[in-house]
């Protein structure tokens, strides 16, 4: 019996000194004791509020400094619009500390996406909706792999004087692309870049004419197929004239 109250004796006083740890760290007890105070924050942005930030973090702020969920906090903080990044850290004896990087804007995705520097996805936040950006499209998994094309064809058309505004890859991975004078081109799932360079080359040559060319379909082994627009009407009056 002895050996039983012994056990219960150790036993209660593991909980007494326990338990207040684990009030402490649940935050049950000790807020108002060690309380976070102020808010730190690092990193060069423009475009997420402070207000925003201080609102994610202080139901987390409001726990203490020992119960504070810093990886909860985290989380709040990487959901705010333009968030790409966040770190939260505590530094004693009141800060809580809060690392961001924003979004930047790379290229649209799709209809309602951007795309970063970075390569992440995110919603359109509000005000950028016509904002001046490259069109890409694909499936998720692939944005690598479209912007690997973009700038290739971007080199590739340069030197011919056009630019490429949209690149598109389908489900069945076939490639698309609009250029900045309105020609679209088909390019097909197999051999994208020697396809497009092959175009490229005797694109001078086409465009010689001053006829629009609405359409160029790739997906041929040795040729492509072009679809032409209306003449300009100076072209049309010189045409006339000879």
């Amino acid at each position: 019996m002895s050996a039983l109250l012994r056990m219960l004796a150790w036993l209660l006083a593991i909980a007494l000194v326990a338990l207040p740890v684990v009030a402490v760290l649940n935050g049950w007890v000790g807020a108002e004791r060690w309380p976070l105070t102020r808010l730190r924050v690092h990193g060069e942005f423009k475009r997420v509020p402070g207000e925003d930030l201080r609102r994610a973090l202080l139901p987390y702020a409001r726990a203490g400094y020992f119960a504070v969920k810093l990886q909860d906090a985290q989380h709040a903080v990487e959901r705010l619009p333009w968030v790409e990044s966040a770190q939260v850290r505590k530094q004693w004896p009141d800060v809580l500390e809060v690392s961001v990087v924003e979004h930047k804007p790379f290229a649209r995705w799709g209809k309602d996406r951007l795309l970063s520097e970075q390569g992440r996805l995110f919603a359109t936040p509000h005000g950028l909706e016509n904002a001046p950006l490259p069109e890409l499209d694909g499936p998720d998994s692939k944005t690598a792999e479209v912007v690997e094309l973009y700038n290739d064809s971007r080199a590739l058309f340069a030197p011919v004087g056009m630019d490429v505004r949209r690149v598109a890859m389908d489900a069945r991975g076939s490639w698309s692309l609009a250029l900045d004078n309105g020609t679209e081109v088909i390019v097909g799932r197999d051999d994208a870049r020697s396809r497009l360079g092959r175009f490229v080359r005797v694109l001078p040559q086409l465009t010689r004419t001053q006829v629009p060319i609405v359409r160029a379909d790739l997906r041929y082994t040795n040729g492509f197929t072009l679809s032409w627009g209306t003449p300009p009407p100076a072209a049309k009056q010189t045409q006339d004239r000879t």
